[in-house]
């Protein structure tokens, strides 16, 4: 009896528990509170692809072309320097126009360009106008085209060299033109002075008219004359005295004279001549005799 009891008791609980289930299951969930609703729900998995994000169309800005203007400016290129400008500087400097006009009809200015430009040196010796005023009349003018210049040449020494160290100099010091044996050329330096030697003129330098690394230019006050140019030639022998030709009289009387001599030339010869001689004056006297003698019968 007891465990029938006992059983209908366990059974009794079991229907409520289970009606008690199905009441809760069946009743309206509770709203979600305020702030769990602003909070968007995150229920993607992770086998679901992302929804593409659209903005609006305001916020949307056109994309502007990239500017030209670099953020970092390169530094600008080096731009080879033209070579030295020598006429240029003479001119500026002023009095060395005769020079000038030299220096462009011999276009001895285009090598010394060339030379600039491929970074040789040279030192000039750039005489003025007063330098060239001195030399005699038509002296420049006398001068063939190779003449002038090798005359220009002559002031151009092949390297740079400061006032400083001229005295390093052996001579006689090379230039341009064509050699040293026909065109030497002398430096020695005093303290400050450079004098410059041609063995046709003394000078000195009188000024620095230009001067970097690579290029100087002298102004000297006399005209360098080479020895191989303006050397003193020498003079001609004479002429030998025309000989006269002889006429025909003094020819035979040259040959009687030279005939005579010859005879003479032997004693035996010069004996016989004189006994001629004698044998004729004798003749003489005795017809002068006999004239007389006839002349004297008669007047009697």
């Amino acid at each position: 009896m007891m465990t029938q009891h006992h059983t209908i008791s366990l059974s009794f609980l079991l229907l409520l528990l289970c009606h008690f289930t199905t009441t809760s299951a069946q009743s309206p969930a509770q709203a979600p509170s305020q702030d769990l609703a602003q909070t968007p729900a995150k229920t993607p998995t992770k086998s679901a692809a992302p929804a593409p994000i659209q903005l609006p169309a305001q916020s949307i800005t056109p994309v502007q072309a990239p500017s030209e203007v670099p953020l970092v400016q390169a530094p600008p290129r080096k731009v080879k320097p033209e070579p030295t400008n020598v006429t240029k500087i003479l001119d500026k400097a002023g009095g060395f126009s005769v020079f000038i006009r030299i220096l462009r009809s011999t276009q001895v200015i285009n090598q010394i360009e060339n030379q600039l430009n491929v970074s040789n040196s040279l030192s000039i010796f750039a005489p003025t106008n007063g330098a060239f005023s001195g030399l005699k009349a038509g002296t420049l003018n006398s001068l063939s085209t190779e003449q002038k210049v090798q005359l220009v040449q002559y002031h151009i020494l092949p390297s740079f060299v400061s006032l400083s160290n001229f005295q390093t100099l052996s001579n006689p010091v090379r230039t341009q033109a064509s050699n040293t044996d026909e065109y030497p050329l002398n430096i020695t330096t005093q303290g400050n002075w450079v004098n410059i030697s041609t063995g046709l003129v003394n000078t000195s330098v009188s000024g620095t008219v230009y001067a970097d690394s690579q290029l100087a230019i002298y102004k000297v006050d006399a005209v360098l004359l080479p020895l191989g140019i303006f050397a003193p030639k020498p003079k001609a022998p004479a002429p030998a005295p025309a000989l006269a030709k002889p006429n025909k009289g003094s020819l035979e009387s040259s040959s009687s004279t030279s005939a005579e001599a010859s005879t003479l030339d032997s004693p035996a010869a010069a004996l016989n001549a004189s006994g001629a001689q004698s044998l004729t004056r004798t003749a003489g006297m005795v017809g002068l005799a006999f004239v007389l003698a006839v002349f004297s019968v008669g007047t009697v």
